[in-house]
């Protein structure tokens, strides 16, 4: 309710366009009455462009008509008998309209509660509020106080229009009065020679009087006219200016935020604010443009000597060039295309055009057309050279007619069913690889304005867009497109990006993707981009200043292999993201994961704690992999052991948190947490009751120690402090095969993985594994009937 409280305190223009917002679709009486309700509902969580929202949306519709007729019903006496009424109507009116359509009711409320948001927020900023406007709202306060500016002026020019054409009407109708004097006195020859000269004489007198005031006139008119293309010029020139700061910044910025998100930033944020302005100068260039064709009219009507012809052209001119870089730059991508596109896969985008309501483009719908063509092709679009091929593949469902919703004053197109069938591709250079060509999908359409006056055909390109046939290309044309979002600069030649970046820059975009992939605010902290540039430079320095002026090229960063691995360096850091985005999100965002850590780091932090502690760190040698670092007791010395990596499969089998539980060795997470108190919440339940006779068998995870002599023991037949885990029966004999280095570490070619192991003996002939045997690597519960 907060909003509509402050929403009441609006005055002048921004109370004026509060009250704009409602009417018939939305009246501003269910507004104020339900305020609290309206504003406390989850109107963001609906997807207007997802069919499947609209069960959310029918909800809220029907949850509002609820609202309203029970606020009806707690009306009392004779004030609140017509308000019973008229809640009532609404209440009937709202769903009769949107019933059919519940998403529009969503997209009306939303546009409505923005509009509001915007408007207290502009409001406030321009309240004085000193020093603790920030420059956002200082840049906005600007904006709105320069179109200010503009409309005083183009009153002022409107108004000494009609003084002009008053003028010059009364001028022309002088100029025939002077022309009926001298057909008077042109027939004065048929008029007697005594009255002739007295007549004569009369008019002669009043035509010098008349012309007297018809060259004083003249010379008024053209000063006027003079006065009036000087103004509008100057209009022109704030226009331009304006215009300027509103496309070449705000909406290059809002792109720029829209690029950013797909590497995880920020979302880009609502195009209602940009719109808003469109539309204002839209209104305005449109309104000098016309004067300007007036006054073009009324000198053409009445010519005179001077300079004005050519200076109403210029100006008509200047503007037509505007409005045309304003209807051209105002065609935008809402919702851009998946940057990785596979063939063969449906795939949506919006396009919009911000100034379409405002120019009435919606009275005869134009259609856009999608292709999808090369990055020479771009090249070639963008110097207005003429490409010989249209596109470089096929996409199917790739026209859309713009629609103008108007409760919200937008025109756009859905493209919800696209699929790109085939791709050509260009010639290759060099090292490049099919994930690194890119491609962008070309929108077009041509519309009118003005009843024909003025017909656009208007472009834009989407990001760039990397065509994948496989899954497997997914990770390599990833990192295309976050090199490309990362560093890409506006007003760039499609798709120049710089071939090596600062490190400092390439962690900027390393973290953001990796808090995005995480959903967590806990991104890369400096220790863990010290470990990154370890890895991506070869260095042993642990000083992060050493690394600041260092730069990393696009080739080290996913071309070439890192040194002595079989992989690149964001092939690595992806695996790690892939990891921990399906399996152990929640671990990184309770900080039970330290993550990047060396072996030789964790041999260091893990030697200093009591036995049993350990650490989760990420595998060097294997991509996706994760491995636990403990350290424990030997016969001769402590030692830091270390488990072969868990991959992806491995915790599609059993969880990481149930592997720790598992091993009862592992006792307090680092630094001195104990183990339960962080994964207690993650452990799977126990086991139900047998069903129908049977008991469902559980896979359960030990290591096995070997002493240096003697009969291998296992370090988890002891019972955990806190975890009681149910009495096991061994069924498989043990395995003799050596799995730790002589120094009691886990080798990682040496060691194998438990859930593996498990697998492969599943598959062994029954037979063989009934022998009775000390505690192997897995455990079932006992069957209570075998098949």
């Amino acid at each position: 309710m907060a909003v509509w409280i402050q929403a009441q305190q609006l005055q002048g223009d921004a109370l004026h366009q509060m009250q704009s917002l409602y009417g018939q679709h939305f009246p501003i009486e269910v507004r104020h009455y339900l305020a609290q309700w309206i504003e406390g509902q989850l109107w963001d969580s609906v997807e207007l462009e997802n069919p499947q929202d609209e069960l959310k949306a029918k909800r809220l519709l029907d949850s509002l008509v609820q609202e309203l007729q029970r606020k009806a019903e707690h009306q009392v006496g004779e004030d609140g008998f017509l308000l019973k009424i008229k809640l009532g109507h609404y209440a009937s009116q709202l769903k009769s309209t949107y019933d059919r359509c519940p998403l529009e009711l969503v997209r009306c409320i939303k546009h409505i509660l923005h509009s509001e948001q915007r408007l207290v927020q502009e409001a406030v900023g321009s309240g004085g509020g000193g020093g603790t406007m920030d420059s956002l709202s200082q840049r906005h306060q600007q904006i709105n106080q320069t179109f200010e500016e503009l409309r005083v002026s183009t009153q002022e020019t409107e108004n000494e229009l009609r003084k002009l054409q008053h003028n010059q009407e009364y001028f022309i109708i002088q100029y025939q009065e002077n022309l009926r004097i001298q057909a008077q006195l042109s027939s004065l020859s048929a008029v007697p020679a005594e009255e002739r000269t007295q007549r004569e004489t009369s008019l002669q007198a009043k035509r010098a009087t008349v012309e007297a005031w018809l060259t004083r006139e003249a010379n008024t008119l053209q000063k006027y006219r003079l006065d009036l293309a000087e103004k509008h010029q100057k209009t022109l020139g704030q226009l331009r200016k304006q215009q300027t700061l509103i496309l070449d910044e705000e909406l290059i910025q809002w792109k720029r935020r829209q690029q950013l998100a797909g590497n995880g930033g920020p979302t880009e944020g609502g195009l209602d604010v940009l719109q808003s302005w469109c539309e204002k100068l839209a209104d305005l260039i449109w309104q000098n443009r016309q004067q300007i064709r007036r006054a073009e009219h009324l000198t053409q009507q009445l010519p005179l000597p001077g300079p004005m012809e050519e200076l109403l052209t210029k100006l008509n001119s200047d503007i037509t060039d505007i409005i045309s870089a304003l209807v051209t730059s105002t065609f935008i991508i809402e919702k851009q295309p998946p940057q990785v596109l596979k063939t063969q896969t449906k795939f949506a985008a919006t396009v919009r055009l911000l100034v379409g309501g405002k120019l009435n483009v919606h009275m005869n719908p134009p259609q856009v057309k999608a292709v999808i063509v090369s990055e020479q092709q771009a090249k070639a679009l963008l110097k207005n050279e003429s490409t010989r091929n249209d596109s470089s593949g096929e996409i199917l469902n790739n026209n859309c007619v713009m629609e103008y919703h108007r409760t919200t004053g937008t025109l756009s197109a859905h493209f919800r069913n696209m699929s790109l069938k085939r791709i050509k591709r260009s010639d290759r250079r060099g090292a490049e690889s099919v994930t690194e060509e890119k491609f962008t999908v070309m929108f077009e359409s041509q519309f009118s304005v003005g009843g024909n006056e003025l017909v656009f055909h208007v472009k834009t390109l989407s990001l760039p867009v990397v065509v994948i046939v496989h899954g497997s290309q997914d990770n390599n044309a990833t990192a295309t497109v976050l090199w490309d979002n990362a560093f890409a600069e506006p007003g760039r030649v499609p798709f120049i990006v710089p071939d090596k970046v600062l490190w400092p820059q390439l962690c900027e975009a390393l973290d953001m993707k990796y808090k995005a992939e995480m959903h967590s605010a806990r991104g890369l902290c400096d220790d863990n981009l010290i470990f990154l540039a370890q890895k991506a430079f070869s260095s042993a320095s642990i000083n992060p200043e050493d690394y600041r002026n260092m730069t990393m090229s696009w080739a080290q960063f996913n071309r070439e292999s890192l040194p002595g691995r079989n992989f690149t360096f964001w092939q690595w850091f992806d695996g790690v993201m892939e990891l921990m985005k399906k399996h152990l999100k929640p671990h990184w965002n309770d900080g039970a994961i330290l993550g990047f850590v060396n072996k030789q780091q964790a041999q260091d932090m893990l030697m200093s704690k009591p036995n049993g502690t350990f650490l989760l760190r990420f595998s060097d040698s294997e991509i996706g992999g994760i491995t636990i670092a403990w350290v424990a007791e030997n016969p001769n010395k402590r030692l830091v052991w270390n488990l072969m990596p868990y991959t992806t499969k491995d915790f599609s089998i059993r969880s990481l948190a149930d592997r720790i539980s598992d091993l009862n060795h592992l006792m307090f997470l680092y630094p001195d947490r104990p183990k339960d108190e962080v994964f207690s919440k993650y452990y799977t339940p126990p086991l139900s009751k047998a069903v129908d006779g049977y008991v469902k068998p559980q896979i359960k995870q030990v290591v096995p120690e070997y002493p240096s002599s003697g009969n291998p023991t296992y370090m988890d037949q002891a019972p955990s402090p806190s975890v009681a885990h149910p009495i096991n029966f061994a069924i498989f004999p043990p395995i003799s095969d050596p799995m730790m280095d002589a120094d009691g570490e886990f080798d990682l070619e040496d060691t194998m993985d438990v859930a593996r192991h498990v697998e492969e003996l599943l598959r062994r002939p029954m037979a063989n594994q009934w022998d009775a045997g000390r505690p192997a690597h897995c455990f079932y519960a006992p069957n209570s009937q075998l098949d």
